[in-house]
């Protein structure tokens, strides 16, 4: 903002110079408060958006300083040039990603959420949008698959892509195809929500949980602390808890995730199967893989646990569906 005060071609005309700069001070510190709390504002959308500041500022202008308006308008736009772009990158391989693994008292879900690079499936926001999928598949399969109440049952089921597509945490949120677009929008690669299974599970059986190949982090980023995320996921169904214990349990069932992700076996088998080698994909009867020296129904003679059932998910895995 300039001022006709104290520029080259002198004061106005009857002022002094000194009577000039006194009527110019007051303009400009007005000047400088008003730039202080344009800049307040700019800072408080960007934080609360996530938007670039180029983007925020454009909508302050465009919207008088008016926060509301300008934040709606910002996921208007984010909305439209993410299908946008979503539309564009339609088709283009996307094998990279995350899986992501969300559990609470007595369920748990897998999701696998795909983008082209592993660049991108390292960000907060890629990150963010695989937590949104793991929660709604969460919430949605608990509350809409009637739960097996008898001892040793246990309720498993699947999300196609199209299912979890048309799902949304809230009847006022976006569905997850909006948000998957908008992502898209931000991160500028394309980008698939694959897969979904969940499991639930009586109080006489546990659910084993391990997800391997994940990104270290010391500080995760708010709200995601509870969600894990790597390249491979696995969930173990067992009857316990035998000898082991609650807090053994918990133990024993990660470490039959691990076997799960690391040995890979298509069923569980039988405890009378006859011990396998490493070509062995029946997992009672493959060596376990933290003491090869023992078969997994070996290891799981003294715990007194029961292997009922396992799901494992690998990023960029060839399925059936594909």
């Amino acid at each position: 903002m300039a001022f006709a005060f104290g520029c080259r071609c002198g004061p106005l005309p009857g002022l002094t110079r000194g009577a000039a700069q006194v009527l110019a001070e007051p303009l400009h510190s007005s000047g400088m408060r008003l730039m202080a709390t344009n800049k307040e504002l700019l800072m408080k959308l960007r934080r609360k958006t996530g938007y670039s500041f180029t983007n925020c500022k454009k909508a302050l202008e465009k919207f008088c300083s008016d926060l509301s308006q300008a934040e709606d308008w910002l996921h208007e736009e984010a909305h439209r040039e993410g299908w946008s772009k979503a539309t564009k990158l339609q088709g283009r391989r996307a094998q990279e990603g995350l899986i992501g693994l969300l559990r609470d008292r007595s369920s748990a879900v897998l999701v696998e959420v795909n983008c082209e690079t592993d660049f991108v499936a390292r960000t907060v926001r890629f990150q963010q949008l695989v937590h949104q999928v793991a929660q709604v598949a969460l919430t949605h399969c608990g509350c809409a698959v009637p739960a097996l109440t008898g001892p040793g049952s246990y309720t498993k089921t699947s999300l196609t892509p199209e299912e979890l597509a048309r799902l949304s945490s809230s009847p006022e949120l976006p569905p997850l195809a909006d948000q998957l677009a908008m992502a898209i929008g931000k991160l500028g690669e394309n980008m698939l929500i694959r897969r979904a299974a969940w499991v639930s599970v009586p109080p006489d059986c546990h659910i084993g949980c391990y997800v391997h190949g994940a990104e270290p982090s010391s500080s995760p980023a708010p709200g995601l602390a509870h969600t894990a995320f790597g390249r491979y996921g696995a969930l173990v169904v067992c009857r316990g808890p035998g000898t082991v214990g609650k807090a053994g349990l918990a133990e024993l069932g990660r470490r039959l995730g691990q076997h799960v992700v690391g040995m890979s076996p298509l069923s569980v088998g039988s405890p009378l199967d006859p011990p396998g080698d490493d070509t062995e994909t029946r997992m009672l009867a493959q060596p376990f893989l933290l003491d090869p020296g023992l078969t997994v129904s070996q290891y799981l003679t003294t715990s007194g646990v029961a292997i009922i059932d396992f799901i494992r998910f690998e990023c960029g895995e060839e399925t059936e569906r594909a």
